[in-house]
């Protein structure tokens, strides 16, 4: 389970951040914290895992509240939420060692992506000894799933987001562009043009199946 603490003013802003982070499997919002203060105590006392972090605070901001934890040495994930574009505060965030960083208002499939990294960076740091290049792109953004990457026309990022969910939940099994197609309610059509793409990119494996009678049938399982 991935501890999660929310420091953020706006209560509704805070319940709808808690309500995105707990739809994600294994995260769980231990606290919310209306003030840099405020979360400086929680993080001395409890353990935490994970910050969602705004910069707008009374008392003690996001960035001055991000310099206190690393003078205290803490390595304490950290996923900025903030209305902040200015690109001195971009700067100074991600020097100070945050993963990554959403813009208010964000989309849920960016914040869940944002989740998703962390979770997976949770998971390789904790659970390997040796790490292979691929496992250190992961964690730093530098892999092939990069969403910021512009898409070939008359794809939308919509729907490749739900045609990637669906194949990262279900990474154990292989399946056709038809059965993802009735899963996802889409045509086989849309799906086998999101399907090229995203093996093109790395995303996904393709396996050729040959029945007996009729055309060999394509089959993509989600690269792990």
């Amino acid at each position: 389970m991935i501890k999660v603490l929310i420091v953020e003013d706006d209560p509704m802003v805070a319940q709808i951040n808690k309500k995105y982070t707990e739809s994600v499997g294994e995260f769980k919002v231990i606290g919310v914290c209306t003030n840099g203060e405020e979360a400086l105590e929680k993080i001395k006392n409890d353990e935490i895992d994970l910050i969602i972090l705004d910069i707008y605070m009374p008392k003690l901001d996001g960035i001055e509240l991000l310099k206190k934890m690393r003078i205290q040495t803490s390595m304490i994930n950290v996923i900025m939420v903030t209305a902040a574009q200015d690109t001195d505060k971009l700067n100074e965030v991600l020097t100070l060692g945050a993963v990554d960083y959403l813009i208010k208002p964000f989309e849920y499939e960016r914040f869940k992506e944002a989740l998703e990294r962390v979770r997976m960076r949770y998971e390789l740091l904790n659970k390997k000894n040796i790490m292979s290049q691929n496992d250190i792109d992961k964690i730093t953004n530098q892999s092939k799933l990069n969403l910021q990457i512009e898409l070939p026309k008359g794809l939308n990022r919509r729907t490749l987001e739900r045609i990637r969910s669906f194949m990262k939940d279900h990474v154990d099994k292989y399946y056709t562009n038809e059965e993802i197609a009735k899963n996802l309610k889409l045509s086989r059509v849309t799906i086998r043009r999101y399907m090229e793409y995203m093996e093109s990119s790395g995303e996904i494996m393709c396996d050729i199946e040959y029945g007996a009678i009729g055309r060999p049938s394509s089959r993509y399982i989600y690269k792990v």
